[in-house]
C-alpha cells in the first residue's frame, strides 16, 4: 500500500518547499515505495473549480503536509486562504497533520498566519510541527517524520536497512579480496574462528549477512564492489575549510563512496592530512615524532560511529569537516532513545542503529562494541590537552562529533566572561594567524587606549602572546599556535 501526501502551502511564495518534498519522496529508496505526493498545481486539468480538487485532494490523502511561511495567500476579507481551508479539512477528517514552519521567528508573518501559527503550538491542539531555515532542512525533517509515520504503522523499525534484501545485487557484485581481508584481519584482532579459504557464502551465513539466499544492504556496504551503485547516500563528504566558519572555497574536497571499511580509511586518512602534525625532537636520536594534533583514535572513532550508527534511509551521507580549530563529524539519525548526551561520557550500553553493520565493525577491530570508544575519546583527548569531545544530537535527525583542535573552543572562553571585542579579536586570529593594535581597534572600533588594555588582558589571562616589545612591530598570536 502507498500513502498518499497532500502538500499545502503558499504557492508562490512556498513553490520551491512545496517541489523539494515532492522530490525528496520521489528520490528517497524507501519513501518511494510507501508514499505518492499529491500538489494541486501537478493536478490533471479538469472542469471542477479548484476550491473542489484541493478539499478532494485532502480527502483523499493519509498525511497532510503544511508548509506555512510569511503570507497568508489570497484570500477574499473574511474568508479563509486556500491553505486554512485545506488545514481546516485535514483537521475536520483527523488526518495525519505535520506542520513546517519556516523561520526561527514569527516576527515577519502575516498575521493571520501567526493566528495560525498560535493555535498549532497549542499542546492542546495535539500537531506535530518543526521549524526550518532552508530547503535541506525541511527535506531532513519531512524525512525524519515520515520514517517516524512509517515506524508507528509498524512498517520499518530502526535496524530495518542493514538487514533488508539488498534488490538486485548479486554475487559478482561482492569484492572477494575485501572479504578475504576481513577474515584475516578479523582473526588477527578477535581471533575469528572462519580460515581464510572458507567460500563466501559460508562467511556471510556466518555473519548474518545473507536474508534466506539474498545478500543485504550491510553485505553490500561492507564488501561491494561498488555500492554507491545500489545506494546513492552511501558515501562520506569531506571538507576543508580555511577559517572558523563554512565558507568557500574550499582548500580541498572529497567524496568517498567505496566499500564502508574503504571509506572510513579515506576520512581518516583525509582529517589527518588536513590537521597539523607538530614536529617534535627526540632525545639522543635524529628522529621526530609527529602524533596527530587530535589523537587518531578520537578521529577514527567518530568517523566509524558515524557510519555504523547512521540512518541509512535518508538521503544525506556523512561528513567530515575541517575547520583551523576544530573537526566535525555529521551524521543523519539520532541518539538512541535509551542514551542521553552525557551517558556518553561514562560506562554504558551500546545499541548500535545498524546492527549488523557493527558487528563486522566490532571484527575488524573497527569498533569498540562494549560503548566504551566514546569514553575512550574524552580519554585521549584530555590527555592531549585538548577539551573533551562534543557529541550534539539535533532535533532527532542529525548527530555531530565535534574534536577541538585548540583550547580555546566556545564554551571554554565562556568561562573567562570575556567580552564581545575580546571574542571578537580571537575569532580574528583564528582565521588570520595574528592581530596587531591597529587591526584590533579597526575591528571592534575601541580606542588605542582600550585596544591595548583589552590585548594585555588577552595575554595576562594566557589566550594571546604578545611578539615583539613595542611599537609598530608588535603582534598577538593564540597561545600555542
Amino acid at each position: 500500500m502507498k500513502y498518499k501526501i497532500f502538500v499545502s502551502g503558499v504557492q508562490k511564495e512556498l513553490k520551491a518547499e512545496r517541489l523539494a518534498v515532492r522530490e525528496l519522496v520521489d528520490k528517497d529508496i524507501l519513501l518511494r515505495d510507501y508514499f505518492n505526493v499529491f500538489l494541486f498545481e501537478k493536478a490533471p486539468a479538469g472542469s471542477k473549480p479548484s476550491k473542489a480538487v484541493y478539499l478532494k485532494g485532502v480527502r483523499d490523502c493519509e498525511l497532510y503536509i503544511v508548509i506555512l511561511g510569511d503570507e497568508y495567500g489570497k484570500a477574499a476579507q473574511n474568508m479563509l486562504s486556500a491553505t486554512e481551508e485545506e488545514f481546516r479539512e485535514a483537521h475536520k477528517r483527523a488526518k495525519y497533520v505535520l506542520v513546517y514552519i519556516k523561520g526561527k521567528t514569527d516576527e515577519t508573518k502575516n498575521k493571520r498566519v501567526k493566528k495560525l501559527i498560535s493555535e498549532i503550538k497549542d499542546d492542546a491542539s495535539g500537531y506535530k510541527y518543526r521549524r526550518f531555515e532552508n530547503i535541506p532542512e525541511l527535506k531532513n525533517v519531512v524525512h525524519e517524520s515520515l520514517i517516524e509515520f512509517l515506524r508507528e504503522k509498524g512498517i520499518v523499525g530502526k535496524s530495518i536497512f542493514d538487514e533488508a534484501v539488498c534488490e538486485g545485487a548479486s554475487w559478482k557484485d561482492i569484492d572477494n579480496d575485501k572479504v578475504k581481508w576481513f577474515l584475516r584481519t578479523a582473526k588477527e584482532k578477535r581471533n575469528f574462528p572462519l580460515p581464510e579459504n572458507i567460500p563466501v557464502k559460508d562467511v556471510f551465513i556466518h555473519l548474518n549477512l545473507l536474508k534466506g539466499a539474498k545478500l543485504t544492504n550491510a553485505a553490500i556496504l561492507l564488501f561491494g564492489k561498488n555500492p554507491h551503485k545500489f545506494h546513492l547516500q552511501a558515501e562520506t563528504k569531506c571538507l576543508q575549510f580555511s577559517g572558523i566558519e563554512v565558507e568557500k572555497p574550499f582548500p580541498s574536497y572529497h567524496i568517498y563512496n567505496g566499500n564502508l571499511f574503504d571509506q572510513i580509511d579515506r576520512a581518516v586518512a583525509f582529517v589527518l592530512s588536513s590537521i597539523k602534525l607538530p614536529v617534535i625532537q627526540q632525545e639522543h636520536t635524529a628522529q621526530v615524532k609527529r602524533p596527530p594534533e587530535i589523537p587518531l583514535f578520537a578521529v577514527q572513532e567518530a568517523i566509524v560511529n558515524a557510519l555504523a550508527h547512521r540512518n541509512y534511509n535518508d538521503v544525506s551521507g556523512i561528513q567530515a569537516m575541517v575547520f583551523i580549530d576544530r573537526v566535525e563529524i555529521w551524521n543523519s539519525g539520532s541518539l538512541p532513545s535509551q542514551l542521553t548526551i552525557s551517558d556518553l561520557k561514562k560506562p554504558h550500553r551500546s545499541f548500535p542503529g545498524n546492527p549488523l553493520l557493527a558487528e563486522v565493525f566490532y571484527l575488524a577491530d573497527y569498533i569498540q562494541k562494549a560503548g566504551s570508544g566514546t569514553i575512550e575519546m574524552v580519554k585521549q583527548c584530555k590527555q592531549a590537552g585538548l577539551p573533551e569531545p562534543e557529541f550534539v544530537s539535533n532535533r532527532g535527525y542529525e548527530f555531530r562529533t565535534i574534536l577541538s583542535r585548540d583550547i580555546f573552543t566556545e564554551s571554554v572562553l565562556a568561562k573567562f566572561g570575556l567580552n564581545e571585542r575580546k571574542l571578537k579579536a580571537i575569532k580574528f586570529v583564528k582565521n588570520e594567524g595574528k592581530i596587531t593594535n591597529k587591526e584590533y581597534k579597526k575591528l571592534t572600533g575601541a580606542s588605542k587606549p582600550t585596544a591595548s588594555r583589552d590585548l594585555n588582558e588577552l595575554v595576562t589571562k594566557s589566550i594571546f602572546v604578545r611578539i615583539g616589545a613595542t611599537g609598530k612591530g608588535t603582534l598577538y598570536k593564540l597561545k600555542g599556535s
